[in-house]
């Protein structure tokens, strides 16, 4: 999956007319995203083209501002725990016609709750960005190609680790308001991750 996920990104051309790819790889974090990410990196660097992989949990907001309402508000998390903004400043503004193409890695440690001040990383042009994490699509990320992990609602609460199950009333929430399903370009179904299907690579 892999392979094809990266082959079809290698035929596109980005359609803002920048230099740069841009693809989103979106699901909650029980269906493993940042693996795939790193595999469609992994084939595409085979195929000579330079990857930047941006996981959105190096974005996340200050303690003080995700914990505003408590630290297992369903709606925070949908809304408020992702710096969007930073992410559009950061990570695609310098990859849109004219920009820079230096691109800031990560900003925040949610570990430390500092910022990471990590160095920028300049993607050559030609190069293909790679962002994942949860609740990416409907956010008007300029994505050529978008992935989305779709779990069933028993899959993802299995998969779910005990002390995050709090968060699976926005992965809810998404479904309704945003409908990943419809919205991407192509869906992995990923309730066996030995397993996966997918639908939409012959778009």
């Amino acid at each position: 999956m892999a392979d094809a996920l990266a082959a079809r990104l290698d035929a596109l051309a980005p359609s803002d007319g920048s230099p740069w790819l841009k693809a989103g790889v979106d699901g909650a974090p029980a269906a493993a995203g940042g693996e795939l990410a790193e595999r469609i990196a992994r084939e595409l660097r085979l195929r000579g083209r330079a990857v930047l992989v941006v996981s959105t949990e190096g974005f996340l907001r200050p303690a003080s501002l995700r914990y505003e309402y408590g630290k297992r508000d369903p709606d925070s998390y949908a809304d408020g725990w992702f710096d969007t903004g930073a992410l559009w400043r950061e990570v695609f503004g310098p990859l849109e016609p004219g920009g820079s193409g230096r691109v800031l890695p990560d900003l925040w440690d949610p570990v430390t709750d500092r910022a990471t001040r990590s160095p920028y990383e300049r993607l050559p042009e030609g190069g293909v960005l790679l962002v994942h994490g949860p609740l990416l699509l409907g956010r008007w990320f300029p994505f050529d190609l978008s992935v989305h992990l779709r779990l069933s609602p028993g899959a993802l609460r299995r998969r779910t680790a005990e002390e995050w199950l709090w968060t699976l009333p926005a992965f809810a929430r998404y479904e309704r308001e945003t409908d990943p399903g419809a919205a991407a370009d192509v869906v992995v179904r990923a309730d066996d991750p030995r397993h996966p299907a997918w639908t939409g690579l012959e778009r």
